[in-house]
């Protein structure tokens, strides 16, 4: 399928009535499409994907079509996206450690590679503190340097452990044997596919 129809597909799985706040639908999509606009079609599609819970399939093709159009940082953001369909939200302001306090000294890469441990309070059954592994996208910037904040996304290895947060709890980051950083979760949806 070429990227025209992957978009077309994308956009008939949009709800009807869904819009962004500055009022954007699928039909300003289908009116890019029909001027060959392609970026700017998928560049609507990812904005209308964060206004409902979209159907499985609907961010694997705007993976598909961000991979055919060469873009791949929306193309990394699509798969994340639809990783989430399956695992479910987890959004956390995270504050990392100066890097004269932590290993840590360069910047933290932005696009989901880093899969730091975290301690979010589980315990093993010996009672010591246990730590769980979770992919890190910091949202709106490439990095996130030492000593900086800012919003985050986390992708859990086992999302199970993770079900018991919510909106405030607050969880360590850690890189080595120390704290790397902290985080306010800031907003827990379950998956809206099965895993």
């Amino acid at each position: 399928m070429d990227v025209v129809g992957i978009l077309e597909a994308a956009s008939l799985l949009v709800s009807e009535g869904v819009a962004t706040g500055n009022d954007i639908t699928a039909s300003d999509v289908w009116d890019h499409l029909a001027q060959d606009e392609w970026e700017v079609a998928l560049g609507l599609l990812q904005e209308l994907g964060d206004e409902w819970t979209a159907p499985p399939g609907f961010w694997d093709e705007l993976e598909l079509a961000a991979g055919a159009l060469g873009l791949e940082r929306s193309r990394q953001w699509c798969s994340w996206r639809s990783a989430e369909t399956r695992a479910g939200v987890i959004r956390a302001e995270l504050v990392l450690r100066p890097a004269g306090e932590t290993f840590r000294r360069t910047p933290i890469t932005g696009a989901g590679v880093l899969r730091p441990m975290w301690d979010i309070g589980n315990r093993t059954d010996g009672g010591a503190r246990a730590l769980d592994i979770a992919r890190l996208w910091v949202e709106f910037a490439g990095d996130l340097a030492p000593g900086a904040h800012a919003p985050v996304r986390l992708l859990p290895l086992t999302a199970a452990r993770w079900r018991h947060l919510g909106p405030g709890d607050r969880i360590t980051l850690y890189e080595s044997a120390v704290a790397g950083g902290t985080a306010t979760i800031l907003e827990v949806q379950p998956p809206s596919a099965p895993s």
